[in-house]
């Protein structure tokens, strides 16, 4: 599956991670259609941005990212989380989501992203 296009959205309060990422989606030749490092600002933009998937970080600035993963579940976006927790921390009506464990290589991203868009 090639991912050359794929707009994402990525919420991450680390910034050096969120380099990191953005380096590597734009590596596998995604389109990074936006970002967040708070969680008002992840709300906001997940409510408008077009995009074709979400990766988010499971804890923002020590707040959960559960009404973000709401919010693009109802809006029918696929998403994926991206933790250094395991499943059980993820927010509990989200929990058969991918998630990719922090710290991460290019190809389990590359892995994640294939196993979360629809073929």
């Amino acid at each position: 599956m090639s991912l050359a296009g794929t707009r994402t959205f990525i919420v991450e309060d680390e910034a050096l991670i969120l380099y990191l990422l953005q380096d590597m989606l734009e590596d596998l030749g995604c389109k990074v259609a936006g970002s967040a490092v708070r969680l008002d600002d992840a709300l906001a933009k997940a409510a408008v941005l077009a995009f074709d998937i979400a990766i988010l970080d499971v804890n923002i600035a020590g707040e959960r990212i559960d009404p973000v993963a709401d919010l693009l579940a109802t809006r029918g976006i696929p998403f994926l989380f991206a933790t250094g927790y395991d499943r059980a921390s993820l927010p509990s009506a989200h929990r058969d989501r991918v998630i990719i464990a922090k710290p991460y290589r290019t190809r389990d991203l590359e892995a994640a992203l294939a196993a979360t868009l629809p073929a």
